[in-house]
């Protein structure tokens, strides 16, 4: 089976603008995202989808191929739709073009059960939440999860709430998502349903239409960028690990 990454990536942000190319240590967040995809073991190629000129010709200067995109996209899926139509694969993966720090064993977790289980439509990550702070955080999507590991529900709330008090485990989910490219393609063209127009999360359209999701654990804690000062955060980082 073929299985291609895109990574979705807009010059326009409303707290960011130009994300793509901000410099971490002298290289664009988007290049590091690329050399951290290319790295997994199960990915036979990488695209980056853009409708962005300047996006474009850095990419093509680090060797990543570029596909050029609509610019009204409302969301990176619609994007990506766009972006495979005409590219011959078996499993798309989605990676944010905002997590420099993706590690390509995390990405393997994720689209090994696709390989392995052909009835599988979509799967994500989830990972424990480990800061309190993450379950009261609108920005950080909560995922419940069945007996089989398939999404019930994904929520801004926290979800379990436990009405007396009870320990458990709140997961959230990491913005990795695999597709199957014909489910991709069939997904982007749903018309948005109820749920996902209230939280604003797209996963649940594929849910309120009778699809599964397999989500699959991973010790893997995702550290993304939304406004500029989260820069130094990654760079802090990437110092300790003797990255530069």
């Amino acid at each position: 089976m073929k299985v291609i990454c895109v990574i979705p990536a807009r010059f326009g942000s409303t707290r960011f603008e130009g994300k793509p190319l901000a410099l971490i240590y002298g290289k664009c967040m988007i290049q590091r995202v690329y050399e951290q995809t290319i790295k997994s073991s199960l990915i036979n190629d990488v695209y980056i989808a853009t409708d962005d000129e300047r996006i474009e010709k850095k990419a093509k200067s680090f060797g990543s191929k570029v596909v050029m995109t609509s610019k009204n996209h409302k969301c990176g899926t619609d994007r990506i739709s766009e972006a495979v139509e005409d590219i011959e694969a078996d499993i798309i993966v989605n990676v944010q073009g905002d997590e420099p720090l993706i590690e390509p064993y995390a990405l393997d977790e994720c689209i090994r059960p696709m390989i392995e289980d052909r009835s599988i439509n979509m799967a994500t990550l989830i990972t424990p939440i480990i800061d309190e702070d993450e379950c009261q955080d609108i920005n950080v999507a909560k995922v419940t999860k069945d007996k089989d590991n398939f999404m019930l529900y994904c929520s801004r709330s926290v979800i379990p709430f436990s009405r007396d008090g009870d320990k458990t485990t709140i997961f959230k989910q990491i913005g990795v998502y695999v597709y199957k490219k014909d489910f991709l393609l069939k997904f982007s063209k749903m018309i948005q349903t109820p749920y996902e127009k209230v939280e604003k999360l797209e996963q649940l359209r594929a849910l309120e239409n009778g699809y599964k999701i397999k989500v699959i654990e991973t010790d893997y804690h995702p550290i993304g960028v939304d406004v500029p000062k989260d820069i130094e955060k990654i760079e802090k980082i990437l110092k300790s690990r003797g990255i530069t």
